[in-house]
């Protein structure tokens, strides 16, 4: 009888607070279907049977790990948020005789209820809509995949046993907080009224300090691997000076506003104000948690969609022509004019035989070498260059032979030995003489234009290119770990699978050369590249619009929670106004003022942050091949927009749920 008693209360508790559960339901849903259905993914016969496959399960299980962590903070706040609710009622329950146990039974059954339907639910549209996000991402993608639906049982249990984890952890810390309550305290826990909190200036301090640190970081680095390595700790010092900011600062905002009398003593802004003073310390808690959430959404729905927006632009950076061959000798002897016309010749050969002209071509040796720069000095050793603390002074080094040089630009330039026209990539030029072991370079002159070669555009650290007089000088470089190169590209006026049956014959004409044995071929052939750049992009995109959502779903959650919350709190305060003489209008005057006031502030501040974290995430992007910043700087202004309409949606919707309750026209 007691299990069934429990059982009844329990569904009798969540029909009478559908409005606080349905939210909280809907959400695990969404959880539970994301999470199967990114799992599912991860599994898809279809997506490992493509080129590139392992790579997109690589970026699917780590979707997948962010969702079930994500997952499990964010159902424990909200949880905990509706047990506070609840106090009222189950102290209620203790007065009129349950015990602890009984009403840690309700509890139970309540947070079991909950899990059933919202795993049941979750798993059958995860099913039902796996198939839809398959076909989705595979367009994205560019693949193919049939329609069949099918169930996976691994994914299946998967999903079962995270989130049965995170509903056991829930269950215990909602089990702890009933039974360490007293009843006295659940009676008034929800008349209870927050303190009139204290204006912490030094916490405000501190947390402007780690703003304007973090914001330092991302405009102040120009290398993308030093990008990478202080991405989080940016990330770490944002979050925490946020809620610093956001839980000091909106005190201030108050004090501020209450000492502007002809701001404070209007109608429509003298309850408000008078209120939001009495509990900003958890206003500001809400409104940073809002604000992190947005800024996360901005940040990887507008890098991960630049990336698949700019595709094709970063593949044409990595792949400058339709057929580009790049040869690794072993020997410096063999960059030679001998070599490299049996090279040519081999080429033109296989042109001709296969009755193909290009429309451009572009044919070079060069070199390179990588070390960390004391002064003037380029030391290759790790030994000698010591621990590297600053990315910035770690440089890569391309040396071209003037011949090859003054064919491809049209120029006449005659260097000595000893000298070198310079040009930097990425960074600035800063030296008159260059010293790699016993070789001593004069900067005789900097290049109009900078010559790319290589992976020097998608490198993660900057670049100097050194036209020489003759390859031979680098000759001392060899046990430095120089590495020498012959590159050969070529453009086509042709159908695709034309260019790629001529770029094939061109890979076996190297074959028949007399150094063969003694070089690496790498092929580059963008069209044969295309699908590996779009299951990157495309899968980095499809992860951050399924996190995105959660995370707009998460945000809209807690603006619904902190307004329903503080509509019942205010619905004395307002029904006592109203006594007085306060007319509808008014309080709906009120209740914007007190809306606008606080609701539009995460959105600002997201909307600073993701201006400031512009340069370090464009870093970023940069390793990608991505070059287009235009492309990026609209990616970013859309994203923010398309953001704004949602939160503005989220805003009326909350907005109005909370006028029904201040104004009394919707009762518990």
């Amino acid at each position: 009888m007691k299990g069934l008693l429990s059982i009844r209360l329990a569904w009798s508790g969540i029909r009478k607070n559908r409005k606080l559960y349905l939210p909280y339901c809907l959400t695990i849903i969404g959880m539970v279907m994301m999470s199967y259905i990114m799992q599912a993914l991860s599994y898809a016969p279809a997506l490992h049977a493509m080129k590139g496959g392992s790579q997109l399960e690589t970026i699917l299980s780590l979707g997948k790990l962010v969702i079930a962590v994500f997952a499990a903070i964010f159902l424990l706040y909200t949880n905990s948020f509706l047990i506070r609710r609840r106090y009222r009622e189950f102290g209620l329950y203790n007065v009129l005789g349950m015990d602890k146990n009984a009403l840690c039974r309700v509890a139970f059954w309540e947070n079991l209820i909950v899990a059933v339907i919202g795993l049941a639910v979750g798993l059958a549209l995860g099913t039902l809509l796996y198939k839809l996000a398959e076909l989705g991402l595979v367009n994205m993608i560019r693949g193919q995949v049939d329609y069949s639906i099918v169930v996976e049982p691994e994914s299946l249990e998967f999903t079962l046993v995270i989130f049965a984890v995170i509903f056991a952890l829930i269950m215990i810390r909602s089990l702890i907080q009933v039974r360490h309550t007293r009843p006295l305290e659940l009676l008034r826990s929800e008349a209870a009224g927050e303190k009139p909190p204290r204006a912490n200036y030094l916490l405000g301090l501190l947390g402007v300090a780690l703003l304007a640190g973090a914001y330092y970081i991302a405009v102040s680095i120009t290398n993308a691997l030093t990008a990478f390595t202080w991405f989080f700790v940016a990330v770490l010092m944002v979050i925490a000076g946020t809620y610093l900011v956001m839980i000091s600062g909106s005190v201030v905002l108050c004090r501020l506003l209450q000492k502007w009398k002809g701001y404070y003593y209007r109608k429509q802004h003298f309850v408000s104000v008078s209120s939001m003073a009495y509990r900003m310390k958890r206003n500001g808690a809400g409104l940073a948690s809002i604000c992190i959430l947005a800024t996360m959404v901005l940040v990887m729905i507008s890098s991960t969609g630049s990336l698949y927006i700019g595709a094709e632009d970063s593949l044409s950076e990595r792949y400058p022509h339709d057929s580009g061959l790049t040869l690794r000798l072993s020997r410096l002897e063999w960059m030679d004019d001998a070599h490299m016309a049996e090279i040519e010749a081999a080429l033109d050969g296989t042109l001709e035989a296969q009755k193909v002209t290009p429309t451009a071509r572009e044919i070079y040796r060069y070199a390179t070498i990588s070390g960390v720069f004391a002064g003037e000095e380029l030391l290759t050793d790790p030994t000698e260059a010591g621990s590297v603390t600053n990315y910035n002074e770690v440089y890569s080094l391309y040396f071209v032979p003037q011949e090859d040089y003054n064919r491809l630009f049209g120029t006449d330039l005659q260097l000595q030995p000893g000298q070198a026209l310079a040009g930097a990539y990425n960074c600035s030029l800063q030296w008159d003489t260059i010293q790699i072991g016993q070789l001593q370079l004069e900067i005789a002159g900097q290049m109009p234009r900078v010559m790319t070669m290589g992976l020097m555009k998608v490198s993660v650290v900057p670049s100097v290119v050194l036209v020489v007089s003759d390859m031979q000088e680098l000759s001392g470089l060899e046990s430095l770990g120089v590495t020498m190169s012959d590159y050969c590209g070529f453009d086509f006026d042709l159908p695709e699978e034309d260019i790629v049956a001529v770029h094939q014959a061109l890979c076996e004409s190297l074959k028949t050369l007399s150094i063969a044995d003694g070089i690496k071929v790498q092929s580059e052939c963008p069209i044969l590249e295309r699908q590996d750049f779009y299951i990157t992009f495309g899968g980095l995109f499809f992860i951050g619009m399924m996190l995105s959502a959660l995370f707009i779903a998460a945000a809209a959650l807690i603006i619904y929670y902190k307004q329903i919350s503080e509509g019942y709190e205010d619905q004395s305060r307002f029904a006592i106004m109203r006594k007085v003489g306060m007319t509808q209008r008014d309080i709906k005057r009120s209740i914007n003022s007190q809306i606008l006031t606080v609701f539009f502030l995460p959105l600002l501040m997201a909307g600073v942050h993701l201006a400031f974290a512009f340069p370090l995430v464009w870093q970023l992007l940069t390793m990608f091949g991505l070059a287009n910043k235009k492309l990026v700087i609209l990616t970013n202004v859309g994203a923010f927009l398309i953001f704004c309409v949602f939160y503005v949606v989220i805003y009326r919707f909350t907005a109005h749920a909370y006028y029904r309750i201040v104004s009394g026209k919707e009762r518990e």
